[in-house]
C-alpha cells in the first residue's frame, strides 16, 4: 500500500510510521512542516536508511500538497496533523482554529479535487466530559469543552459533510490519551518524567482526579494498521485500552517507577479553567476488526520512563516554559 502520512514526524504519526516501516509492506511518504512538535529526529534514521521518503510541507500550502499527492499517487492519506495541546489552546485559540479547521479545509478541497481517500485522526475529547458510568460510542453526541477539542469536533463534522455531499471517502479515528516514546514533554506523562529527571517536582492540576483512558502509542499504531486493512469508509472508530486512571494515580505510578518519594516530589497546583473531569469510550467497533490493546498502563509507563531516561539527547532541546513552569496555561491569562 502507498501511504501519504501527513504529520508523520509528530508523536503518534512518527510512531505509526516507525511501526509500519518495520514490515516493509508499504511505500511511505511523510509530509510534515516540522513545527515544534513535529521533529525530523523522530524519523531521520528511517529516511537515511531509505525506509521512507520525506517532504517538508504545510497542509495550508494547497499548491505543494496537490503536487505531492499527484506525484506520489497514494492509495490513501493518513492524517496526524494537528495543534493538540489543551494548555496551548487556552493561550492561543486562534492557532488551533487555523490549523485544525481552516488548513484542514484546504486539505479537503485538495482531496475532493484529486479523488483521494482520507483516514483522519480525531480525539476522544470531542465527546467532552462524561459522568461516571457513561461511555461514548461512535454515535455519541459531540460536546467539546475547550478550544482544542472544539476545533477537532468542528473538522470531524466538516469531513462528514464532505463525505455526504461530495462523496469524499474517509474514515475518522478517535484515540484516547496516547503516551509513549517521542511525545513532546509539554504533555503530562513525558512532562512529569522530564521534570523529575531535571530535579523539579511533578505537578498535578487541581485534585488530580481527572479520569483518562491511557493508550500506549504502539497499540494505537496497530489499531491504525487494522483499520487500514479492514475498516470501512464512512465509519468512525474509537480506539481505547480501557486503562481508566486518574491523573493523580498516573503521576504516582511514574514517581514510584523512578524511585522517588511521593510527598517530596509532587506539588498540587491550580487546575485548568473548564477542565473536563472524565473521558471514557466504548471501543468494541475496532475490536470487531480483530484489534485489541496489548500493553497495560503499568508496563507502558515503565517502557516510557526508561526511554526518556535513555534519550536525553532527544528531549533536552525541548525543555521550554511549558515544561519548566508549574502552571503553563497561566502564561497569557
Amino acid at each position: 500500500m502507498r501511504l501519504l502520512v501527513l504529520g508523520g514526524a509528530g508523536f503518534i504519526g512518527s510512531n505509526f510510521v516507525r511501526y509500519l516501516a518495520q514490515k516493509k509492506e508499504h511505500r511511505i511518504l511523510v509530509y510534515d512542516l516540522l513545527t515544534y512538535a513535529g521533529r525530523f529526529e523522530n524519523i531521520a534514521d528511517l529516511i537515511e536508511n531509505k525506509r521512507i521518503d520525506f517532504v517538508k510541507g504545510d497542509i495550508c500550502d494547497e499548491k505543494l500538497l496537490k503536487k505531492v499527492i499527484r506525484e506520489f499517487d497514494p492509495d490513501i492519506i493518513v492524517n496526524f496533523v494537528a495543534e493538540s495541546h489543551v494548555d496551548r489552546s487556552i493561550n492561543e485559540p486562534s492557532r488551533f482554529i487555523k490549523t485544525n479547521i481552516v488548513c484542514h479545509h484546504i486539505l479537503l478541497e485538495v482531496l475532493r479535487t484529486l479523488d483521494k481517500p482520507l483516514l483522519h485522526t480525531s480525539t476522544d475529547e470531542v465527546y467532552g466530559e462524561l459522568p461516571e458510568g457513561v461511555y461514548a460510542d461512535e454515535s455519541f453526541p459531540l460536546n467539546p469543552g475547550n478550544p482544542y477539542s472544539a476545533s477537532k469536533a468542528g473538522f470531524d463534522l466538516l469531513l462528514k459533510a464532505y463525505g455526504r455531499i461530495y462523496g469524499l471517502k474517509h474514515i475518522i479515528v478517535r484515540p484516547s490519551n496516547n503516551y509513549g516514546p517521542r511525545q513532546h514533554p509539554e504533555k503530562l506523562i513525558p512532562r512529569t518524567i522530564v521534570r523529575l529527571l531535571l530535579g523539579l517536582k511533578a505537578t498535578i492540576y487541581g485534585s488530580g482526579s481527572q479520569i483518562r483512558d491511557w493508550l500506549y502509542v504502539e497499540d494505537t499504531s496497530r489499531a491504525y494498521e487494522t483499520i487500514l486493512k479492514k475498516g470501512r469508509f464512512g465509519e468512525i472508530y474509537n480506539i481505547c485500552a480501557h486503562n481508566l486512571s486518574s491523573v493523580e494515580n498516573v503521576i504516582y505510578k511514574i514517581v514510584k517507577i523512578m524511585n522517588k518519594k511521593l510527598k517530596e516530589e509532587i506539588v498540587y497546583v491550580r487546575g485548568r479553567p473548564g477542565e473536563d473531569r472524565r473521558y471514557a469510550m466504548i471501543c468494541e467497533k475496532v475490536k470487531k476488526l480483530g484489534w485489541k490493546p496489548r500493553v497495560d498502563l503499568d508496563a507502558g509507563l515503565r517502557i516510557t520512563v526508561e526511554w526518556y531516561k535513555a534519550n536525553e539527547w532527544w528531549w533536552r532541546p525541548l525543555v521550554n516554559e511549558y515544561v519548566l513552569r508549574d502552571i503553563p496555561w497561566e502564561m497569557t491569562l
